[in-house]
């Protein structure tokens, strides 16, 4: 992709067609301009704030003819600048879809709290969120991880899993989870949507309960007194329900607990291999 990118602005500075005898070093084993500094300038004026590293600008024996391969094409096709300037966007949108490819991260330590170990993972979400406008990263890493702690905690019941897309607020779905009466609601961002959803359960007998972080508690605590069900529709912390549940899992043992930790990663992946299309929602346990 690197070597693409390049020769792609090559072709928008210098016009085309590209000279193939000029891609090349004056020994023949690299690319001019090819070097994890160089992408990394172009993706900046794309605003991809994602690094690449210096093996991007290595130059492996393929990468010379792959150079020429390049080169050929984009001259056979007679691009004007307009053209290759939408070729340069496609790249960089291709650079975009690899860093998005990468998992998330759970970093364990143990000299940290497990609410805190589980925010940073969602703040890996929450950042790749802002990057991409429209995406709800953070929302279906916090329902799958939900859901992984629930085939942990209740290996008896069958827990229904869904993709996070579908979600139940705006659906004929009664909730992200439904354990007898209970119905469980995730989300990053309550909403009156929500609330509503909240109201239906109570009207067919079914006790709702909305986890949530951060200033989502408090925010659905003020809808539920504003849609008058205050007291009847329990609220809680994301964080700490998932905290609370290793704990007690692992029996408060300092060494089980990682076990469970990782019990919960690979469950987690299972699920999302399962539900979800974006293979970049997996965790990497680190």
């Amino acid at each position: 992709m690197g070597t693409a990118l390049i020769l792609t602005r090559k072709a928008i500075d210098n016009g085309m067609p590209l000279d193939s005898g000029a891609l090349l070093t004056d020994g023949g084993g690299q690319v001019k301009g090819l070097s994890g500094k160089s992408i990394n300038r172009i993706l900046d004026e794309y605003n991809v704030v994602q690094r690449v590293g210096t093996e991007a600008g290595r130059t492996s024996r393929g990468t010379p003819t792959l150079a020429w391969k390049y080169a050929q094409f984009l001259n056979g096709l007679g691009l004007t600048l307009d053209e290759a300037a939408d070729f340069e966007r496609w790249w960089v949108d291709r650079f975009i879809d690899y860093f998005n490819s990468k998992p998330f991260k759970l970093n364990y330590d143990a000299g940290r709290s497990l609410a805190a170990v589980i925010q940073d993972l969602l703040n890996q979400a929450v950042a790749r969120q802002k990057k991409n406008p429209g995406t709800m990263y953070a929302g279906a890493v916090l329902q799958h991880l939900v859901g992984a702690k629930l085939e942990l905690a209740l290996p008896e019941l069958k827990i229904g899993h869904n993709g996070a897309s579908v979600a139940d607020a705006v659906s004929s779905r009664s909730g992200d989870f439904v354990l007898d009466n209970t119905i469980i609601h995730c989300t990053t961002a309550p909403g009156d949507a929500l609330m509503q959803k909240c109201k239906d359960n109570l009207q067919l007998g079914l006790q709702p309960i909305i986890l949530t972080i951060g200033k989502g508690v408090g925010t659905a605590q003020g809808l539920s007194e504003s849609h008058g069900v205050e007291g009847r529709v329990e609220v809680m912390d994301a964080l700490q329900f998932l905290a609370a549940n290793l704990y007690e899992m692992s029996l408060f043992q300092g060494s089980a607990r990682r076990i469970k930790v990782v019990e919960l990663v690979k469950k987690y992946n299972e699920i999302v291999a399962a539900q979800e299309a974006d293979a970049s929602l997996r965790i990497a346990f680190d």
